[in-house]
């Protein structure tokens, strides 16, 4: 008998602890899991510029960051990425409720580098942090996200938290007002 409440003492110490795995705390002292959904840290990436140098997501920490999956064959990314660009150039210098200041992290999904490097000039996409593996629909980053369909994205604080996702349209601009410091 004693060996069962011990085994079952046992087994739900182990529960609790792997229960909090992967948990993280924010400044707010509030325990936060990495992970995909609104209200969960967003994990980080790391991938390759167009001139071909890293650049983390997490080195924009303490700023409000648009993660936007994308690719330049998109139709509905290109269309959306005037709204982007709006978005981008009203907020760029605003300061938030945990933020100071507004970024776009792009992720692209394509293949052809020429044709990425194209399509940023092209869209006018003047943010500096876009990113690829160039591995298209097999890009690593992109399925370890989910993304399954693009355009798709994230908007995280400058604590990494997720606030929304898939913003489109002028869901983008209301949301960043409603985040923005008054």
């Amino acid at each position: 008998m004693k060996k069962i409440k011990l085994g079952l003492i046992l087994f739900s110490f182990l529960f609790s602890l792997s229960a909090f795995a992967g948990t993280l705390k924010t400044t707010e002292g509030r325990d936060v899991k990495e992970g995909y959904e609104i209200g969960d840290k967003l994990p980080d990436i790391t991938a390759k510029s167009i001139a071909g140098k890293d650049i983390k997501l997490s080195s924009l920490e303490g700023k409000l960051v648009l993660v936007d999956f994308w690719a330049s064959w998109c139709p509905p990314c290109r269309a959306e990425n005037p709204r982007i660009v709006n978005a981008y150039n009203k907020f760029k210098d605003a300061s938030f409720k945990n933020g100071k200041g507004f970024t776009i992290y792009s992720f692209s999904l394509d293949t052809k580098q020429a044709n990425w490097k194209a399509a940023v000039a092209k869209d006018k996409l003047d943010w500096d942090y876009h990113v690829s593996e160039l591995k298209g629909w097999h890009s690593p980053t992109s399925n370890k996200f989910g993304i399954n369909s693009i355009p798709s994205n994230f908007l995280i604080d400058g604590n990494g938290i997720i606030l929304a996702k898939n913003l489109r349209g002028e869901k983008l601009e209301l949301i960043l007002q409603y985040y923005q410091k008054k």
